[in-house]
């Protein structure tokens, strides 16, 4: 399709005019991030250092987690194309995710975690791309970044509240790693509800089964546009593995225990606080020159990172992590939706998530195996190589296009 932008100027609204539902969906995915975020950070000292398995074994378990959470939102996403209804989807990948939150607590192998990181990460893909198509249904083109950077912003405030909240129990409870995973299954209960009760999915006037998302005929209306958005999206996150490696950074660093978590704090605090200003400003500015610009920022984090030998280098490097997520992450979801055919959203979104799981699971083993073999700063200098790649992808963009709508 044509960027909307071009025929409906942005007007610069402030997140009290958003719809109600993009709220409901931030706060929703806000309560779950601190219910997987307590875990989360914690999960590579635990896996480490109670079960005794490698670094390489995490880089493996991070990401086949995060890559099945990927890659199972290609079918999340067209099958809510093809019902023409997203909120039940996205229910049952919340639900997926709360249910599991307690196995965590109660492993005593690394079995338990691999199956509990599994249907988890399973949940989060059923509920990732019906939920972006279901934003971006509820949202004006005009404000669609801003819309998105709202949300991110709600969702990362529970990425840095959760680490913070397991680093106090942590430090209260002398190390309990399990009473920690307990209080997490809390919030992820009240994300569940909140999503039930707080959510009306708009109507639309397609019937069910009115477009098979999986036919050829469907497929070639997703123009060139759309899979330049994904090949750059696939090659970004090869530079951007698993945030584990951040936590395992800081542990080398020689950071207590017990202060480890954070390191996700401030990585997701900076996040939580750049995402929406930075969605705002993509409502009015190159997509292609903001993604570019984020690209410049994670190299600069990348190489700071590698060279860290105190707090300081690791505190400006996180930061600048956190930066390029909230100038990134948003920006590409809204790119997905602006590239996309409307009736054909949630597939975009799961076509899109499954190259970048792909790309995560590689990029994951790829950072482990360096780890082991060559040392933390190679891991580190790897990424901004796979960034700077990216950075010359971007001049390979497509000119514009409409794509029609069948009748």
């Amino acid at each position: 399709m044509s960027d909307p932008r071009a025929t409906n100027p942005p007007k610069l609204i402030g997140p009290a005019t958003m719809p109600a539902g993009v709220w409901v969906l931030g706060f929703v995915s806000m309560l779950m991030d601190i219910s997987s975020e307590m875990i989360h950070s914690l999960l590579p000292l635990f896996l480490v250092g109670t079960l005794g398995v490698s670094v390489l074994a995490v880089g493996i378990i991070e990401g086949l987690a995060e890559a099945t959470a990927l890659i199972s939102k290609v079918f999340s996403g067209a099958l809510s194309d093809y019902l023409g209804k997203r909120k039940g989807l996205a229910l049952l990948g919340y639900s997926m995710g709360a249910l599991t939150k307690p196995v965590f607590a109660m492993a005593s192998g690394v079995g338990a975690v691999v199956a509990a990181r599994f249907i988890d990460r399973v949940g989060k893909g059923i509920r990732g791309a019906p939920r972006d198509a279901l934003l971006a249904d509820i949202t004006h083109p005009s404000i669609r970044g801003a819309a998105f950077g709202l949300r991110q912003s709600l969702d990362t405030v529970g990425a840095f509240a959760g680490p913070l909240l397991a680093t106090g129990l942590m430090l209260a409870w002398a190390n309990d790693f399990r009473a920690v995973f307990w209080v997490a299954v809390i919030p992820g209960v009240l994300a569940v509800l909140l999503l039930l009760v707080g959510i009306r999915e708009p109507e639309h006037d397609r019937p069910r089964g009115a477009v098979n998302p999986i036919r050829r005929e469907a497929l070639a209306r997703i123009g060139r546009r759309y899979w330049w958005v994904v090949g750059v999206g696939a090659v970004f996150t090869l530079a951007r593995f698993s945030e584990a490696f951040l936590v395992l950074r800081a542990s080398q660093l020689g950071v207590q225990v017990a202060w480890v978590p954070l390191v996700m704090v401030a990585m997701n605090l900076v996040y939580a606080a750049s995402a929406y200003p930075f969605g705002k400003l993509s409502d009015t500015v190159s997509h292609g020159k903001l993604l570019a610009a984020g690209l410049v920022v994670l190299i600069g984090s990348d190489l700071v990172l590698a060279s860290a030998s105190s707090w300081v280098g690791l505190g400006l490097g996180v930061a600048l992590w956190g930066v390029h997520m909230g100038m990134t992450q948003g920006l590409l979801a809204a790119m997905v939706a602006d590239t996309a055919p409307e009736d054909l959203r949630g597939t975009a979104y799961g076509f899109f998530n499954l190259l970048s799981g792909v790309a995560l699971l590689a990029s994951s083993v790829i950072a482990g195996l360096l780890w082991d073999a060559m040392g933390s700063a190679f891991t580190f200098y790897a990424g901004a190589g796979f960034a700077a790649l990216t950075l010359l992808g971007m001049a390979l963009r497509p000119a514009p296009e409409r794509h029609p709508v069948p009748s």
